[in-house]
C-alpha cells in the first residue's frame, strides 16, 4: 500500500489541502511534554521565587497564544477559530520535571492536533526561556500527541 501524502500537488508541489468540501465537525485534541529541570528551578517554580515572576502563569499564556497562532508558525496549517485551549502543569518531583497539557477543541472542517502540539511546545519553551539564568541544562522531551477525536479518523489515543 503506498502512502498518499496529501500536503502535495500531483506536480509535488506543496499545497494547502482543501478542506471547503468537509462538513464541520467536533473535534478535540491532547498534546503533553515534559521539561526536565535542576532541583534549583524547580524549588524555584514550586516555590513561587523564580526572578522573573509566575513561571507556570506565563507558561500558559504563551501555550494558548501558540496554539491560536500556530497558522502563522507551522506552514500549510489552517487558520482556526478554536473554541477551547487549555495548558495544564504538573509538577513531577521525583524526575525533577514539568510535565505539560495542552487541549484544544472546536467544531470545523480539518483537526486541532498542531494546535495542541505547538502549544504544549510553546509552553515548555517558555519555562526554559524564563529560567534558563538559572539552568540552561534544561531538556525539553517526550512532546507527543495523547489524544484525539473528531474528523473522518475518528479517535486515537496514544498507547503509552
Amino acid at each position: 500500500m503506498q502512502i498518499q501524502w496529501n500536503h502535495f500537488d500531483e506536480e509535488g508541489s506543496a499545497v494547502m489541502v482543501d478542506v471547503s468540501g468537509k462538513e464541520p465537525t467536533w473535534r478535540t485534541a491532547t498534546a503533553q511534554g515534559r521539561i526536565k529541570v535542576s532541583r534549583a528551578v524547580l524549588d524555584a517554580l514550586t516555590g513561587h521565587t523564580a526572578a522573573k515572576g509566575d513561571v507556570l502563569g506565563v507558561a500558559r499564556v504563551a501555550g494558548i497564544m501558540a496554539a491560536k497562532r500556530t497558522a502563522e508558525l507551522i506552514p500549510l496549517c489552517h487558520p482556526l477559530a478554536l473554541s477551547h485551549t487549555a495548558v495544564e502543569f504538573t509538577i513531577l518531583e521525583q524526575a525533577c520535571a514539568v510535565q505539560a497539557q495542552c487541549t484544544v477543541k472546536l467544531s470545523g472542517q480539518t483537526g486541532v492536533e498542531m494546535e495542541a502540539l505547538t502549544g504544549v511546545s510553546v509552553a515548555l519553551l517558555t519555562i526554559y526561556d524564563m529560567c534558563k539564568a538559572v539552568d540552561k541544562g534544561m531538556v525539553l522531551s517526550d512532546i507527543h500527541l495523547v489524544h484525539k477525536e473528531g474528523g473522518k479518523s475518528g479517535v486515537y489515543d496514544c498507547a503509552d
